[in-house]
């Protein structure tokens, strides 16, 4: 993409050897009143700064994630394939995760302007909290992917943003609180340790507890694709339980 490309796709105006425009970070939609994102062209290569403080690397990544930023390494532009929204309480949308491929997750906050903020909300909740505060029993998976396979089969599931990658944060036990919670770990160390340590933060939170390992699939998606049943993941589970 030229830089006149560029310029055009953000709406940019010329100031002195530079232009300026919204910054695609914070500003996207209209909450950058006073544009901070700095665009010039030096030695054939598009630089850009935003004097507001998001970082390159956040800027970059949310240009990219509009298809309007290419790597020197030649990499495919960034293609959003999916996006999971996060709520409160009250089903108002907090942010999303954005599935891009090549795969990549990102974040992005509603900016108040029609717009997105290309960054962490400072509030991180389960996914799909509405639904898991009205029901008595959830499962807990890695990722939404799975989350939304639960659902399609009927069960209530959720899952914290970046899986095994993110600590369990106090909200999510507290969520949880009560509730009968069955714990369904990815076939992988990580999944099997990020299992261990939600289990132990629930001791005495939950009602109980079920840890259930599927068998010859890496998730629950995988074992619902080999032909596997909701009647058999229910045959699954009441041979697991094990009451705190």
């Amino acid at each position: 993409m030229s830089i006149r490309d560029l310029v055009g796709a953000l709406h940019a105006r010329k100031s002195g050897s530079s232009w300026m425009a919204r910054c695609p970070v914070h500003g996207d939609g209209g909450g950058d009143s006073d544009p901070s994102l700095a665009i010039r062209e030096k030695d054939g290569k598009i630089l850009v700064h935003c004097h507001a403080g998001c970082s390159q690397r956040d800027v970059i990544a949310a240009l990219r994630a509009r298809g309007l930023w290419e790597s020197g390494k030649r990499e495919p532009p960034m293609r959003i394939v999916a996006t999971y929204d996060y709520c409160d309480e009250r089903g108002e949308l907090l942010y999303q995760i954005v599935r891009v491929e090549p795969k990549k997750f990102l974040h992005r906050r509603p900016d108040g302007y029609g717009g997105w903020v290309w960054k962490k909300s400072h509030r991180q909740v389960l996914y799909r909290l509405p639904e898991i505060l009205e029901a008595p029993i959830v499962f807990v998976v890695e990722g939404e992917k799975d989350v939304e396979t639960l659902r399609r089969h009927g069960f209530v599931a959720t899952t914290n943003a970046g899986g095994a990658k993110q600590p369990w944060l106090p909200q999510y036990t507290e969520a949880l609180r009560g509730r009968e919670v069955i714990l369904l770990p990815d076939n992988d160390e990580p999944g099997r340790r990020r299992v261990l340590a939600v289990a132990r933060a629930l001791l005495g939170e939950a009602s109980k507890i079920i840890i259930v390992e599927l068998e010859g699939a890496k998730d629950i998606t995988d074992w619902f694709r080999a032909g596997h049943s909701a009647l058999e993941l229910i045959s699954e589970v009441q041979g697991e339980g094990v009451n705190q």
